[in-house]
């Protein structure tokens, strides 16, 4: 049996991610849920990066077609190049 105890947001914000990935047990996992529940800021925060990792959960299923990595990095070259110089460089 774990004992729950009241805990900040500072606190629950840095355990956050490990909550979200399932990946928090014992009394720290029963003390962010516990705050929350309590916590509308964190709550709101929690449901953001929730959805997020969700989100981004999905990209990773995209097929990137072969040559993309070097189309941008000419991209990114070419921009560079064409740049105005700053005086104090």
């Amino acid at each position: 049996m774990t004992i729950a105890q009241t805990i900040q947001c500072e606190e629950a914000l840095r355990l956050l991610a490990v909550y979200l990935d399932g990946e928090l047990h014992g009394a720290d996992h029963t003390n962010v849920e516990n705050h929350l529940k309590t916590c509308r800021s964190c709550f709101s925060r929690g449901e953001f990066e929730r959805r997020l990792k969700a989100e981004l959960g999905e990209l990773s299923h995209d097929v990137v077609r072969p040559g993309f990595e070097q189309h941008i990095r000419q991209l990114i070259t070419q921009f560079t190049a064409s740049s105005p110089k700053r005086s104090d460089e």
